[in-house]
């Protein structure tokens, strides 16, 4: 090779992308999406997951099986089908919720378990600290009493005058309990009449709202829960259907409610892949710091606004990262 051949090889070598860790190993991966809910609640959350791994070298089908499991909000089940994915010895089993950590947790102390979104796992005790997990399990985690008490601040601002608010939230979550719990504090300071409303299945949602009319509930907070999450057109139809003005999560607005404000639920998922990534090439979880949600968006809903005859004031739309017309 003269010169000329050899400055043309090096210059081709340094401009041709270098395969990925992914790409550059014959293994086949073997993952598992534990599910603490339904599918149908989840497309986007599970595409951003897809996304994120096929972005950095693993193809679904080819160098990457995943196994899906969902638990439909039951917790046995969640419970079994844990056990059934250690059982497959997977490599790397992604979840959600401190439900599906815990679940996931208990089944194995060896297989590493990334948890996409949940509430502080760390005071679950599922992990020693934030920064320094300890044990098998790492990810991503949310501000649930922050953000509960930020969707009562935005109904109230949206819905001038409202005094009698509710919240509804799954009696099986501990963790929507003390969030509702917290957001105690901020009702006293709007001088806000706050209602609970606990519900543990789907079938509860009507007579739920049923009874926020009786009691003439002004708007209701969504709690931040996979079951509430999963079902968010059946409680925005709901509460169109009772006139009540709703706050959930980002894409409740998307739904059909009024407001939906929370942390970017496919961004934080997407996150997931990088987590398993770097566990695949070889990091220990409980060296790798639990993330928390940086970015959270408001939506606002127009269309529901004026079927509910409510006029959004303008300081909200001008906040809005969305806005349906």
């Amino acid at each position: 090779m003269d010169r000329r051949e050899a400055v043309s090889a090096l210059i081709a070598l340094s401009v041709s992308p270098l395969p990925s860790f992914a790409q550059q190993s014959n293994k086949v991966w073997r993952i598992a999406f534990l599910g603490t809910a339904s599918a149908s609640g989840y497309v986007e959350e599970i595409d951003a997951i897809r996304r994120g791994l096929r972005d950095l070298g693993y193809v679904e089908g080819g160098n990457i099986v995943i196994e899906y499991r969902w638990a439909e909000s039951d917790p046995e089940r969640l419970k079994a089908m844990a056990m059934e994915l250690v059982s497959l010895k997977v490599d790397a089993i992604i979840t959600h919720t401190v439900f599906g950590a815990r679940a996931a947790g208990q089944a194995t102390k060896t297989i590493p378990i990334v948890m996409a979104d949940g509430s502080d796992p760390a005071a679950a005790g599922l992990v020693e600290s934030l920064a320094r997990p300890g044990g098998n399990i790492t990810g991503s985690s949310s501000f649930q009493s922050e953000v509960a008490a930020k969707r009562l601040e935005l109904l109230t601002e949206a819905v001038a005058g409202a005094k009698r608010v509710s919240v509804i939230f799954n009696a099986l979550n501990p963790f929507s309990t003390v969030a509702v719990r917290d957001m105690g504090p901020a009702a006293k300071r709007m001088d806000v009449e706050l209602h609970q409303f606990p519900v543990k299945e789907r079938d509860e949602f009507p007579a739920a709202f049923a009874a926020m009319g009786k009691q003439r509930i002004e708007a209701v907070v969504i709690a931040e829960d996979p079951l509430l999450n999963a079902n968010a057109g059946a409680i925005a139809a709901l509460a169109a259907t009772h006139r009540i003005p709703a706050c959930g999560f980002a894409a409740f607005a998307d739904a059909g409610g009024l407001l939906g404000f929370g942390a970017n639920r496919p961004l934080i998922y997407g996150r997931a892949a990088s987590f398993v990534d770097r566990i695949l090439k070889g990091a220990k979880p409980g060296d790798l710091p639990i993330e928390r949600a940086t970015r959270f968006e408001l939506v606002v809903n127009l269309k529901a606004a004026r079927a509910l005859g409510i006029r959004i004031p303008q300081p909200i739309l001008l906040r809005a990262d969305r806005v349906i017309e």
